[in-house]
């Protein structure tokens, strides 16, 4: 694999050392692994943090703690053209959210890395896909 995006539920699954996390930490130890994170993800992940207990500075300092491991790929037009036609090939309602990391994973080349069943919703390698 020569780069992979994480998703936030990854970075959730890590976060919490829950069932994922092993392959996570993988990732981010393999020096041959380009880590990518969407932008968006900091955000989502300060909110979950938040909403699972943490106080808005842990929160905040923990997103971007996770942010600094990867590198971070903008929500441009690009990503946002590829999000719609992701979405527009769904089986099922794609969050938007979800369209926009999935759709960051498609331009980059990028394996997503994620635990989110939404995914399941795109055909099986739009983009390619890793389930933790």
């Amino acid at each position: 694999m020569s780069a992979c995006l994480l998703d936030t539920s990854a970075l959730l699954a890590h976060w919490h050392d829950e069932p994922g996390a092993v392959r996570v930490q993988e990732l981010l130890a393999d020096g041959e692994a380009e880590v990518l994170l969407c932008a968006l993800s900091v955000a989502e992940f300060a909110r979950a943090a938040l909403s699972l207990g943490a106080s808005r500075d842990e929160a905040r300092s923990t997103a971007l703690r996770y942010a600094s491991l990867g590198t971070l790929v903008a929500v441009d037009e690009a990503v946002a053209v590829r999000a719609f036609e992701l979405g527009s090939l769904a089986s099922s309602r794609l969050p938007l959210a979800d369209a926009l990391i999935a759709a960051a994973a498609s331009i980059h080349g990028a394996m997503l890395v994620h635990r989110d069943a939404h995914f399941d919703a795109l055909p099986p390698d739009l983009p390619a896909r890793e389930r933790l």
